[in-house]
């Protein structure tokens, strides 16, 4: 599959609509006595991508539903450029949408699929072969307009879909898992090309997906959600680098962040029953602590660390803890890193390593240290202490 021409997206106006703000304030979603989503509060900006992204059954998808007004909230209101959309159907709320399954008309041709939703717009009919050609262009479809959906490929199809959804120039795009259907490889293509395109267009995008990859790789801001509520929103790096919570901690990251409990939230302290560390300034609320694979380090026999980040100008540079000797029990290698996991007593560490020294091997021991600056401690409620 082809790259976008952005030339042609540059010097095309598809879109006449202004991209729309989105505000939910207290939306709530019950089916019965089942809460989908509580309290849950939201702002998007103008012309901004913002994944909505958490585990299944989190929520996520009903509430993109109910701000596309698929589904009716049980309590709440949704304002699409300042105007109260709450209880309007969705055909008055200048919102387009594409489904995980794609749902496109298998009697239909690419070109027939993408004039359906024009029918119930003002466009003069006369102007739909000229939008439908500008969008296919755009997108790289332009020689499939005559063909059928059980012709295409599911990168084809999958961009017919998103065609469907562009040509009506709606002030808002809401997508739901648009790529779960892909193979990886096209996965990672197709969003690329999903993301320069919402760019150049400067359409307000609300984006649905599990995969914690995918969502950091196109997002301008990420919303995570966990059993029907906002947990934490901010840019992917901010929400990485300083997440609120345990879960967010826990969730976001692979491999995940390895977590430590603290005996005692003291100086001499020691974390998971026998890792003394005394140099560590313990906050005095904490329970637990956590470090990401790539902020352990391997102390070699010259004491030089060993780590996945990348060195560089302006590259951040560890301030390490005591080194405790740990046993390799798995070495992985995965593409340009290794990922180690190295046990004591009871405990797993996950590790990082962008250059493994030739003396690391399964079963044998070795020495790791942490970067005090980039430990994330919490207290008994699960929270971030700062």
């Amino acid at each position: 599959m082809s790259s976008l021409n952005t030339d042609d997206i540059e010097s095309t106006d598809v879109t006449s609509s202004e991209a729309a703000t989105v505000s939910v304030r207290g939306l709530e979603k019950r089916f019965g006595d089942v809460v989908a989503v509580e309290e849950f509060d939201l702002d998007v900006e103008a012309g901004e991508l913002l994944v909505l992204l958490g585990p299944s059954g989190c929520g996520k998808t009903t509430t993109l539903r109910t701000i596309a007004g698929l589904e009716s909230p049980s309590s709440g209101e949704i304002r699409l450029d300042g105007v109260d959309v709450t209880f309007r159907p969705p055909q008055d709320r200048d919102i387009a949408m594409v489904f995980q399954n794609y749902g496109l008309y298998p009697h239909k041709t690419v070109r027939g699929n993408m004039a359906f939703p024009l029918r119930k717009t003002d466009v003069d009919e006369n102007d739909w072969d000229t939008r439908i050609e500008r969008i296919a262009e755009m997108l790289d479809i332009g020689d499939l307009l005559d063909k059928k959906p059980a012709s295409l490929s599911g990168g084809q199809r999958q961009r017919v879909a998103v065609g469907r959804a562009l040509v009506r120039e709606p002030q808002l795009l809401s997508m739901d898992e648009p790529l779960s259907n892909l193979d990886a490889k096209l996965q990672v293509r197709t969003r690329g090309e999903i993301r320069r395109l919402q760019q150049e267009l400067g359409i307000t995008t609300l984006y649905v997906t599990h995969d914690q990859e995918e969502a950091m790789s196109i997002a301008d801001r990420i919303a995570i959600m966990n059993d029907g509520r906002l947990v934490q929103v901010g840019p992917p790096r901010d929400v990485y680098e300083s997440p609120r919570n345990e879960f967010v901690a826990g969730f976001l990251g692979d491999p995940p962040m390895n977590f430590l409990d603290v005996v005692a939230s003291e100086p001499g302290s020691t974390l998971s029953g026998d890792l003394a560390c005394p140099d560590l300034s313990i906050p005095r609320d904490a329970v637990r602590v956590g470090v990401r694979p790539e902020d352990v380090y391997v102390i070699t026999d010259k004491g030089n660390p060993r780590t996945a980040v990348q060195k560089g100008p302006g590259a951040h540079e560890p301030s390490l803890s005591a080194s405790h000797t740990f046993e390799v029990e798995v070495v992985e290698p995965v593409g340009r890193v290794t990922e180690l996991t190295v046990t004591r007593a009871e405990e797993s560490l996950t590790v990082r390593v962008r250059e493994l020294p030739p003396d690391v091997r399964e079963g044998e021991p070795v020495r790791v240290a942490f970067d005090r600056d980039r430990l994330h401690w919490f207290d008994e409620r699960g929270e971030a202490i700062d």
